[in-house]
């Protein structure tokens, strides 16, 4: 992204296309990477893919222009401050902030130079610790669905189980009669 903000007509490209990430997006949240080898970052990256997370790394101002009249304008002021990578999430709210979390726990060194700034939900703004704390712990879209799915389940076999007992009642009066004569 950042190739083609040298012109007018570049950075307001690439604006309306941050916009547009921020427009779609079910959550985001906003990383400095600050001291990260290309390697450590290129791994959180392929992460990120895997769960349908898109990364990029923009500049702030380009940032803070994308995000003029939306829920968060003026309020990532001190969060739009040095290195910011950022990973939208589009289906899974939680899939990006779960993806920094386990790679801050697996990577050892280069996972703790990774520091979330801030995340964003819902016209809310959370601080690093509730992304880390709240928002990487809640299910993701195929936890819910199984949730779900049981919930929807649990009726149905309670019900055939019904149906069943007098057919299993009669089989055990039957053998009883039969084991007594």
């Amino acid at each position: 992204m950042a190739a083609a903000t040298s012109t007018k007509e570049g950075k307001t490209t690439i604006i309306g296309v941050v916009k547009g990430k921020f427009d779609k997006a079910t959550s985001v949240i906003l990383l400095d990477y600050k001291g990260m080898t290309v390697e450590s970052a290129t791994k959180l990256r392929a992460n990120f893919r895997k769960v349908g997370v898109e990364y990029a790394v923009v500049k702030n101002t380009l940032i803070k222009h994308a995000l003029k009249a939306s829920p968060y304008d003026d309020k990532l002021g001190k969060s739009l401050t040095g290195m910011t990578g950022v990973a939208w999430s589009y289906e899974d709210p939680s899939a990006a902030a779960k993806v920094v979390k386990a790679f801050r726990k697996d990577e050892g060194d280069a996972g703790q130079k990774l520091q979330i700034k801030a995340g964003l939900l819902d016209g809310g703004i959370l601080d690093g610790k509730a992304v880390e704390d709240t928002l990487a712990t809640m299910p993701g879209k195929d936890e819910l669905r199984s949730m779900l799915l049981a919930t929807f389940q649990a009726p149905l076999t309670q019900f055939v189980q019904l149906l069943q007992a007098p057919a299993q009642n009669l089989v055990y009066v039957l053998k009883a009669k039969e084991d007594k004569g």
